[in-house]
């Protein structure tokens, strides 16, 4: 892991958000559409304990339920849309609006964990803490 002294968080995110290492902002972050590298292939931080987990999917239908939820709410308040539009626009425009957001909303999930130093990004072994916990709960 490299050193990178105080991390701006926006800085960060930014990077993140944009697929790059919130480290160098130079390496790709995924090697895939939602596979995060293990090392930066530019600068090497390790990446490969990242926790985004669920979060990503969550922040997606939130932005996405608000922004078609506004679009369904001005289309039926300010104009005369045939039914077979409604069903026709509104669906795709969730699915492509998720598929786009997902990757950049990962992304930026974990840079904020890198930038705020969560799970292993701080240097510390949390699994060695961890198992260090449990072997002396069993020696009581």
């Amino acid at each position: 892991m490299t050193s990178h002294g105080r991390r701006s968080v926006w800085s960060a995110i930014k990077r993140g958000f944009a697929g790059r290492c919130p480290a160098c902002g130079d390496g790709r972050l995924f090697g895939r559409f939602l596979k995060v590298n293990d090392h930066c292939p530019a600068c090497g931080e390790a990446f490969h304990h990242h926790r985004a987990d669920d979060l990503p999917p969550y922040l997606v239908i939130v932005i996405v339920g608000h922004i078609v939820g506004s679009g369904i709410l001005a289309a039926e308040t300010y104009s005369d849309w045939p039914a077979w539009l409604h069903m026709a626009l509104w669906p795709t425009v969730t699915v492509v609006l998720s598929l786009l957001l997902l990757q950049p909303v990962k992304g930026a999930v974990v840079a904020l964990q890198w930038a705020n130093g969560m799970h292993g990004f701080g240097g510390v072994d949390e699994e060695a803490l961890m198992a260090d916990h449990d072997r002396a709960g069993k020696s009581d």
